[in-house]
């Protein structure tokens, strides 16, 4: 009787994994089974310059053979399939990237250590499966689509997903550039969304990820030294009236209580056009036409790209939307400030709508997490489950490569 409980008793723990069912490579037959099902549909869609590999794995079920794949497949989930996904090209005599990414780590021995530990592949994979609920909608679509130039534009977008930040959770800001718009989701449903202006094919609206911070309502325009050299500066050597007539005053920093200068106590035509720092600055006043409009939104970032309002509301109704010079302006920011009063400060709104309303500056600390991402998609599933196709409004379509 003895003798049939222990049996019984290791069988179990056979079958459940627990003993004898490990190769010398630490795989258990349910993790090779796990590993071959994900696979076969390239679950998530990470197979990319491993074909070869994985057809030799498919054959012959070789331990070593699918360490090496799941190491493989694990790299290309976190950090995507295209050749130099940032695209760096050559600015000011130095290399940079055009097009943002987060390159996650992957550390081999890790995934093998967590393989031998006996942990799933779902597991395994699980922190780098992007959050964002395109992903998954976009590979339905990739693997339904029998067009070649739709399904590489798909794909394209789908790698470019795994390389957005990841750990953002399920509520975030999304702005999708290629489609002139902004979304808010609460717990990965829709709570906002509108159409937005971008940057410009010259000055194009930076791939990129940070936390909204803090609004600030009826902004100053602090004129960029880039703007100042290449835009004002020329223009007011033409026309004296320029400055006033676009509600511009200069001052040594940017700051309205620093002492007044006039454009004829500078030298001002040395520092038209170039590049460099200009000693003087530029900054228009709050008002209705302000460039910024009457409200901002600041995510802090090395790009200083924010979202804000705009006197230029009737580009709103056009279909290509590309205008700015970076930032993202909101076509409806009274609506946009209501629902961040409300969901993200301590403020109370009648509060916010009376200091708005007083056309002086005042600013609004955010007190909850709200991520805001810029992204690159020229495909997207909307939220009735069509999927979209916008222009390649930046040509990145056409510069980045897939691997495979």
């Amino acid at each position: 009787m003895k003798i049939r409980i222990i049996v019984t008793v290791v069988l179990a723990m056979v079958l459940s994994g627990c003993v004898g069912m490990q190769d010398e490579e630490g795989w258990r037959s349910s993790q090779k089974n796990e590993f071959l099902d994900i696979l076969k549909t390239d679950k998530y869609a990470s197979i990319c310059n491993q074909q070869n590999l994985y057809a030799q794995v498919k054959q012959t079920k070789n331990s070593k053979l699918m360490s090496r794949l799941l190491v493989k497949y694990t790299k290309n989930l976190a950090n995507g399939c295209i050749v130099d996904p940032s695209l760096h090209i050559k600015k000011n005599g130095r290399t940079v990237p055009s097009f943002g990414t987060y390159k996650q780590k992957v550390n081999d021995a890790d995934i093998l250590r967590q393989l031998k530990a006996g942990q799933s592949i779902e597991n395994i994979l699980k922190p780098y499966v992007p959050e964002y609920k395109q992903f998954s909608e976009l590979i339905k679509y990739y693997h339904a689509v029998e067009d070649p130039k739709l399904k590489r534009k798909i794909r394209l977008n789908i790698e470019r997903i795994k390389l957005m930040k990841p750990g953002v959770g399920s509520t975030y800001a999304l702005v999708n550039i290629p489609e002139y718009k902004i979304r808010i989701f609460e717990k990965h449903k829709k709570a906002v969304e509108m159409k937005v202006i971008v940057g410009t094919r010259k000055n194009k609206t930076p791939i990129f990820s940070e936390e909204l911070k803090y609004i600030t309502l009826n902004p100053a325009w602090n004129v960029p030294d880039s703007i100042a050299r290449n835009e004002i500066i020329p223009k007011t050597l033409k026309n004296r009236g320029y400055l006033k007539k676009h509600r511009l005053v200069m001052r040594k920093d940017y700051n309205l209580k620093s002492p007044a200068l006039s454009f004829n106590s500078v030298n001002a035509k040395a520092y038209a056009y170039g590049h460099g720092p200009v000693p003087f600055k530029f900054i228009e006043v709050p008002s209705d036409r302000n460039a910024l409009g009457r409200v901002k939104f600041i995510f802090p970032n090395h790009h200083s790209v924010y979202m804000h309002d705009t006197p230029t509301k009737h580009l709103f109704k056009r279909t290509k939307r590309s205008y700015s010079h970076g930032c993202v302006r909101l076509e409806n920011p009274k609506y946009m400030l209501e629902y961040i009063s409300k969901n993200y400060t301590a403020h109370e709104y009648e509060d916010v709508k009376t200091k708005y309303d007083s056309y002086k500056t005042h600013y609004l600390k955010v007190n909850k997490r709200l991520p805001v991402h810029t992204a690159y998609l020229t495909t997207y599933v909307d939220e009735s489950g069509k999927l979209l196709s916008f222009a390649d409004v930046y040509g990145y379509d056409k510069l980045q490569k897939l691997n495979f």
